[in-house]
């Protein structure tokens, strides 16, 4: 017997608030973006951080990704208009990892984005983060030099640039 799971990948709307809300407080999801302990934001920020998103769509967006109707995690793309590339963003849940889940989930995000203008896509993986790393691969992710533009004065990048072209 075969049993096939639906990934749904959708924009992100109020009804999706408390789950990204959950998400993002979840230490094991946010520890490799620098919040150990989870990021805790208020319904009322996190309601100002979707008008953000909505505001703003469709040169960033933001996607909410279920498994047969079962949040697992979030998807993201930021495009910069001057450079033709867009940031990618993607964070699952650990009951969802290592099931093709966070494949759909970014695969969806980087359509979006070169659908929308981006040119190149790219992601900034924390170095020792290697199921990520290994994920962006995947996806036909290279490792290269990080932009000039995107490194603060005097600041050494502390993660890995990786970016895809658009084919």
């Amino acid at each position: 017997m075969v049993v096939l799971k639906t990934v749904k990948v959708k924009e992100t709307t109020v009804e999706d608030i408390n789950n990204i809300q959950r998400l993002w407080a979840d230490g094991d999801v946010m520890k490799f973006v620098g919040f150990p302990d989870g990021l805790h934001y208020s319904d009322e920020e996190m309601k100002n951080w979707l008008r953000w998103i909505e505001s703003n769509r469709p040169a960033l967006n933001h996607y909410s990704i279920f498994e047969d109707d079962k949040y697992c995690g979030e998807s993201f793309y930021n495009i910069d208009a001057e450079h033709q590339t867009a940031a990618l963003d993607i964070k699952i849940l650990g009951f969802a990892r290592g099931r093709g889940i966070a494949t759909a989930g970014l695969s969806h995000a980087i359509k979006e984005a070169f659908r929308n203008g981006a040119e190149t896509v790219w992601v900034d993986p924390n170095p020792v983060n290697l199921k990520a790393i290994a994920l962006y691969k995947r996806l036909g992710f290279q490792k290269k030099d990080f932009p000039e533009y995107l490194i603060a004065e005097n600041e050494e990048p502390s993660s890995i640039y990786m970016e895809l072209r658009k084919e």
